[in-house]
């Protein structure tokens, strides 16, 4: 039988409940709360964990799949159901969880199994990145099982695998003069004596333009609508979806911003909106030929490579034995240098946050830090990037 200890710690005082586990030594185990009402709650309802769990949830496999179907049509903690990209990732990650040996059940489980686990991972073919999320999904399964009663309390909290930040390599930024050379070859490949190629470039210009004068994800301009269009700027409220199967709002509240754009840029945006874009039933800008949205790795390889090629943007990298050309940047390159012109104009900290779109100015930080100098919170009212390099 369950019995609740009141503690006083460093933290204040907690409410520990004593319950029966003989997955343990001792023959108990021990889970603590911040809160009497909720230490009581656990208490009460110990006595029926056990039965219910084994029951229901039998093995790690049972409760993956009882994870994903709420992941799928319900939702973790309260939150939405996951999109359709999202559950295939948690499914690949799932494999590898069912794939391990465990030799006890959920209920039965202990931090050490998890650490087990975790070395398994470690010492697998998978990669350290790979190795974190699929421990981290883990986690997440625990977690949901603890929340249902199925399991009696969350054995995996402080058990992670620190991952190399992404950040640690530094962002690739192009030069002002390849960003003029990238727009001019843009320019050239609209003008051409080929009607293919003009009627080709009509649309991937002003894509292009908007690319590097708003600094949005490339799943956000190929989703953005004709209603966020504004006399001085562009509304980003959403995106393509991970998979390109739909378009939805942006993955985070702080992805929907106003931008401000150079009049050049919104010309050329408004022209092929309103007089050469498809029809379409999403109101987008630049909807594909036969009304959808298009397909951000056909914009790179048709579109965005080939101006790179236009403009002489190219490097040799050996592949194999063999020496091959490929374009200098990606798309997303491009949004790095938007955000370094926001530095360089001394625009507020918290300001680029909002512009790029970060949830959390760490994530600025962290990502762009490098160009900061001394006068960063100096406020420069200014309109479009394109205005400063024009």
């Amino acid at each position: 039988m369950a019995d609740i200890r009141k503690r006083q710690g460093k933290k204040g005082v907690t409410y520990q409940v004593r319950y029966p586990d003989k997955s343990s030594k001792s023959g108990y185990s021990f889970a603590t709360f911040k809160a009497m009402k909720e230490a009581r709650a656990f208490s009460e309802n110990s006595s029926e964990w056990e039965c219910e769990s084994t029951s229901n949830i039998n093995t790690v496999s049972d409760a993956v799949d009882l994870w994903l179907q709420i992941c799928e049509k319900e939702g973790l903690n309260g939150r939405e159901p996951v999109s359709y990209y999202t559950l295939k990732n948690y499914e690949y990650r799932a494999g590898f969880i069912k794939q391990y040996e465990w030799e006890k059940a959920p209920h039965e489980l202990t931090p050490p199994d998890i650490v087990g686990f975790r070395s398994w991972l470690l010492k697998s073919d998978l990669s350290r990145e790979l190795a974190r999320k699929v421990l981290a999904s883990t986690q997440s399964v625990i977690k949901e099982m603890t929340l249902r009663g199925y399991v009696p309390h969350n054995v995996t909290v402080g058990i992670s695998i620190r991952g190399d930040s992404r950040f640690n390599k530094p962002v690739v930024i192009p030069s002002k003069a390849d960003i003029v050379a990238l727009l001019a070859a843009a320019d050239r490949l609209a003008a051409s004596d080929n009607k293919l190629m003009v009627k080709t470039w009509r649309r991937y210009r002003p894509m292009l333009y908007l690319a590097v004068d708003s600094g949005m994800r490339p799943q956000e301009y190929l989703a953005v609508s004709k209603a966020g269009l504004a006399s001085h700027g562009i509304q980003v409220d959403r995106a393509i979806e991970g998979g390109g199967r739909e378009i939805s709002v942006t993955k985070t509240p702080a992805g929907r911003r106003f931008i401000e754009l150079s009049q050049k840029t919104l010309s050329l945006v408004r022209d092929y909106a309103e007089n050469y874009a498809t029809p379409n039933d999403y109101d987008l800008i630049f909807p594909s030929s036969e009304g959808g949205w298009q397909c951000r790795r056909n914009w790179q390889r048709r579109g965005f490579n080939v101006a790179c090629q236009e403009a002489g943007l190219v490097e040799k990298k050996l592949v194999g034995n063999n020496v091959v050309t490929r374009p200098k940047y990606r798309p997303y390159d491009l949004r790095h240098f938007y955000a370094s012109m926001l530095f360089e104009k001394k625009v507020n900290m918290k300001k680029i946050q909002v512009l790029m779109g970060h949830t959390n100015i760490e994530t600025t930080l962290n990502v762009y830090g490098h160009l900061l100098d001394d006068d960063l919170n100096m406020k420069v009212k200014g309109n479009g990037i394109l205005d400063e390099i024009a």
